[in-house]
């Protein structure tokens, strides 16, 4: 992700609930139990109850009875927005080591949810929690969702640029500010179903090649495995209870969007895409044994300006796997006459998100999914 330029630490969105009044208090305010809360991301568990993680997209969902709620974090890095009750009431910029409460509300039950804007490759976001306000409650977190469905991908999978309004986003803030992952189709689509999410994605990385040939020596598999990042060799400890009906794979723009440099590891595409399908090929058998024979492989694929062998590469792909008799290996294309592209450098925006999120439906309900 782009580096942001200097802003104010903290930025707030007027709050939409009705009563709500939203402020920072210092992390003394955090007094008494904090909510168990839900999560299907990838987060690495401290001893003290709290968390961390680098995945963009992650969310956080709680409890509780009461006028406020305190969101406990530790990030100088990261954007978030803080929702209640479905409605978001504060985006939170690059917070800090904080309590962050928002007041004000009815006294009975709410459902309050924190979720993660921003990618941070190289930087580690800490949740401590939600807190209760004086006189209230936190309640058990909510129960995991039956449908779970696993997003893997580069920046279009990440929502880059995605709530820009123009393709250079030099002077609106740069891409961190103007990136909202919760936006991103994935979510979109995911939330549709009801279904809880992860999505794993890496800007300008690929399946063997990264965006115009850059760090060689890794590639999005290099990190497919770690909850951070940052960490050389993390592995993240897998709970048994995620398990994905679906797996949406989304690994190829930056391989071939732009022509071989003198010097790589490929002379011709040929070469690259030869290399390119044996890697994918890898990656399909590491899913399959991580998930089993009954989780559905969406292998994706999008229009490119300057080559076709994205889309046939994975086609070649999926064809080859059904032929082994892999049927629940399927080929999602998506492209639309209505996709504008006006994120950031030329990423999809706000727009191009929802209709691809609908193309992503439509494709899901023509698999036999039984969840």
């Amino acid at each position: 992700m782009d580096t942001p330029g200097r802003l104010p630490r903290r930025t707030f969105v007027t709050a939409a609930v009705a009563g709500a009044v939203a402020g920072v208090a210092a992390p003394a305010r955090a007094s008494g139990t904090r909510a168990r809360f839900h999560t299907a991301g990838r987060v690495t568990r401290s001893a003290d109850g709290s968390v961390r993680y680098s995945w963009p997209g992650i969310y956080f969902e709680g409890r509780f009875h009461g006028t406020g709620v305190g969101v406990v974090l530790d990030d100088a890095d990261n954007d978030y927005d803080v929702q209640i009750d479905g409605t978001t009431v504060e985006t939170l910029v690059m917070p800090g080591r904080t309590t962050f409460w928002v007041d004000g509300l009815r006294d009975t039950g709410h459902r309050v949810r924190l979720v993660k804007r921003t990618e941070s490759p190289w930087a580690v976001g800490r949740f401590g929690g939600f807190v209760a306000a004086p006189r209230g409650t936190l309640l058990p977190g909510p129960r995991p969702r039956s449908r779970q469905i696993e997003f893997i991908g580069d920046s279009n999978t990440a929502g880059y640029g995605n709530v820009s309004t123009t393709r250079d986003c030099s002077s609106n803030g740069g891409v961190n500010r103007n990136t909202n992952t919760d936006l991103a189709f994935g979510a979109l689509t995911a939330r549709g179903l009801d279904a809880d999410y992860q999505i794993n994605a890496f800007s300008g990385r690929g399946m063997v090649r990264n965006y115009n040939g850059s760090s060689p020596e890794a590639d999005f598999r290099t990190y497919y495995d770690r909850a951070l990042l940052n960490v050389d060799g993390d592995v993240w400890r897998r709970p048994a209870d995620w398990r994905p009906q679906v797996v949406v794979i989304g690994l190829g723009i930056n391989d071939f969007s732009t022509p071989l440099n003198p010097g790589e590891r490929w002379a011709t595409q040929d070469e690259l895409v030869t290399a390119y399908e044996k890697a994918y090929h890898g990656f399909l058998d590491t899913l399959r044994a991580r998930y089993g024979s009954r989780t559905f492989l969406v292998v994706s694929a999008t229009h490119l300006w300057n080559t076709d062998a994205f889309t046939d590469s994975t086609l070649r792909i999926v064809e080859q796997r059904n032929r082994r008799g892999d049927h629940r290996v399927s080929h999602w294309y998506y492209d639309d006459p209505g996709l504008d592209h006006l994120g950031c450098d030329w990423h999809p925006s706000l727009n191009d998100h929802r209709i691809i999120s609908g193309l992503l439906d439509g494709h899901l309900a023509t698999l036999p999914l039984r969840w």
